[in-house]
């Protein structure tokens, strides 16, 4: 247990840290006059940290051992977060997104390897994943309610929020001295196969694998589209205040944390491809729906009690995207020895770092030569081309698992 409350504070700090992004977007727009396009390219920053890191990631860290690879990483964000408040510019957000990316690939490839250790059956093993990802949008919601209060609205010059990393860096070694106390008796991990380059071009080599990967790729676009861009979407279509924005931004990650604890406890009772296909046809839904009704509102909007109808109702969809991500990486995993766990997260971090900011960095495009409405209507196509890519995923999946009996 003390092992599980560990690995559930780690993914509770990068929370914060990692979704300030959304955060950092509309920022810097309003401190450097960064344009919409180039502000973007944060999302690049972090994600290509992580794919970068990740090609590395399952070969040190079946060296080194999992809780020694947590250990690092804590104390390096610990650091970087202390000192990037003194020097708050554009290059400094993107070099702590790097930073943190990089320490973040090293936490989940040792946080995903540890729950197949410490779960006894698929179902179980694919209930704690809901619950880490559950987890990891609690710290997403606290996170904006935090930023949302250092965001100043009168002087949009003021640098003011780059203070709550300072939080960060305290939260950061909390972290660090927890897992530090917790033994890691009985949690002993076996000698890892999948951990070079070339391991991985054996997994890419399994056809239930590449489909799994382009599932990935397509869930964190999606994902990213809406999370990364929804503060400037309250902003510049919706017209909240800078610091409402953000704020409201927390309804999102309050569904997503409520969607992925409700889908630990439907996962016991239904089939993962069921729940899921449920969930994309809803989020599709809503955002052919809430978007278009998306209207200027009338007067001027100070708080909670003036937003307009559309700012509360489409963060919602975080209810029906939040199952994905977890369910799927749980269920491909479980297919695979645990001696390959570490090298799969690997890929499937590889994997989604390309599809982050693939869909951070084309929105930012796209609110720039269309608007917000038009990028987010066309979040439409990806969730298509998910649903499509789940399907095949599953029936290969189910033609391994025969072909093994």
């Amino acid at each position: 247990m003390k092992v599980k409350i560990a690995l559930f504070f780690n993914f509770f700090v990068f929370a914060i840290l990692l979704n300030s992004v959304g955060t950092a977007i509309l920022q810097v727009q309003r401190n450097f006059n960064v344009s919409t396009s180039r502000a973007g390219t944060l999302e690049a920053f972090l994600d290509m940290s992580i794919v970068a890191a990740s090609f590395f990631a399952a070969a040190i860290v079946a060296r080194i051992g999992y809780r020694t690879s947590m250990l690092a990483s804590l104390a390096f964000v610990t650091m970087v977060c202390a000192i990037i408040p003194m020097v708050p510019s554009f290059a400094a957000a993107k070099l702590l997104f790097a930073a943190g990316g990089a320490s973040f690939a090293f936490v989940k490839i040792s946080v995903y390897a540890t729950v197949g250790l410490v779960t006894r059956d698929r179902r179980e093993h694919a209930s704690l994943m809901s619950f880490l990802e559950s987890v990891f949008m609690v710290g997403v919601f606290a996170g904006y309610f935090v930023f949302g209060a250092f965001v100043d609205n009168v002087q949009p010059r003021s640098t003011s929020w780059f203070s709550v990393y300072y939080l960060l860096a305290g939260l950061s070694l909390i972290a660090f001295l927890l897992l530090l106390a917790t033994p890691f008796d009985g949690v002993a991990a076996p000698k890892a196969s999948s951990a070079g380059p070339a391991d991985f071009v054996r997994l890419l080599k399994k056809y239930v694998v590449l489909a799994f990967l382009v599932s990935a790729l397509l869930d964190v676009l999606i994902s990213k589209i809406v999370m990364s861009w929804l503060p400037s979407y309250n902003n510049l279509v919706l017209h909240l205040p800078a610091s409402l924005s953000v704020q409201m931004t927390s309804i999102l990650a309050a569904s997503t944390a409520l969607g992925r604890f409700f889908s630990g406890i439907l996962l016991r009772r239904f089939s993962w491809l069921f729940i899921v296909t449920v969930c994309l046809l809803a989020a599709g839904m809503m955002v052919a729906v809430f978007v278009p009704l998306a209207n200027h509102p009338s007067g001027v909007i100070t708080g909670w009690r003036d937003a307009p109808l559309a700012a509360f109702l489409f963060p919602v969809i975080g209810l029906f995207l939040a199952p994905i991500y977890p369910v799927i990486n749980s269920t491909v995993l479980t297919a695979l020895p645990t001696s390959e766990h570490a090298g799969m997260a690997s890929l499937s971090m590889i994997f989604s770092g390309v599809g982050g900011t693939a869909g951070t960095v084309t929105t930012g495009w796209l609110f720039h030569l269309y608007g917000g409405r038009t990028a987010f209507l066309l979040s439409l196509v990806p969730m298509g081309g998910l649903l499509v890519c789940l399907t095949v995923f599953e029936r290969l999946r189910n033609r391994a698992a025969a072909a093994k009996a």
